[in-house]
């Protein structure tokens, strides 16, 4: 067994490097659930604003799994949840609380910043369902692959996490609205779009893992890892 494949069942440390991955990839989920708000037309395609930012999530997924295994991941991604909740919890409770008398600004807040339980709802399980099987279908794909060829688990993990994602968040917000042809063509436009993202900046991403490679001196394999996603401290 080459020296890499002994490194499989080496957990990664809370280092430096970690907590700084963990944070840029909370604040860019955090971000992009609040300008999601906004729609944008590019090339006259009708995208939420999260499309700038909302891909970084699954880029820096696909660094924590490559790099620290699914374990790793699997808590990363609960705790982006739970950060999650903590501020859509505040925004909620910020908007039941009274206004100042002089403040005019409580419709704009709630236009914004208000959540439909529909629509929150909806993102959570897409959030669950695309970032679980996107770590999963990499950690596999890594084994399979005998870590080569990066570029396949990065693309192929995030076609299927993001393709999840969109399916099961368009799907539950807009069903029975909108017609079916335009529900298809919206799921469609959003994983192609994240997806191409995802496959613009590979360059990028290959910098990152190789240096967290080298600065961690860690490369994990997850042969033995239990892959229940409620396995949070496993």
């Amino acid at each position: 067994m080459s020296e890499k494949q002994q490194m499989a069942n080496t957990h990664a440390k809370h280092s430096n490097s970690f907590l700084v991955v963990v944070a840029l990839f909370i604040t860019c989920l955090i971000t992009a659930n609040i300008i999601a708000v906004k729609l944008i037309s590019i090339f006259g395609l009708v995208l939420p604003a999260a499309i700038i930012i909302f891909p970084l999530a699954y880029i820096i997924g696909d660094v924590l799994t490559e790099v620290y295994g699914y374990r790793q991941a699997r808590r990363v991604i609960w705790l982006g949840f739970f950060c999650n909740l903590i501020l859509v919890s505040a925004i909620w409770l910020g908007g039941l609380l009274p206004a100042a008398s002089f403040w005019d600004g409580q419709p704009a807040y709630a236009r914004i910043l208000g959540y439909t339980p529909r629509i929150l709802a909806a993102s959570f399980l897409a959030y669950l369902v695309g970032e679980f099987s996107n770590s999963f279908v990499l950690a596999k794909m890594k084994i399979a692959t005998n870590g080569r060829w990066l570029w396949t688990r990065t693309i192929g993990s995030t076609l299927v996490g993001q393709g999840l994602d969109s399916v099961v968040f368009i799907t539950l917000v807009f069903v029975d609205t909108i017609p079916g042809s335009a529900l298809l063509s919206a799921i469609i436009t959003q994983w192609l779009a994240k997806s191409l993202y995802e496959a613009a900046v590979t360059p990028v991403t290959y910098k990152v893992v190789n240096f967290l490679k080298r600065r961690e001196r860690l490369d994990v394999y997850d042969y033995d890892t239990e892959f229940n996603p409620l396995l949070i401290g496993g």
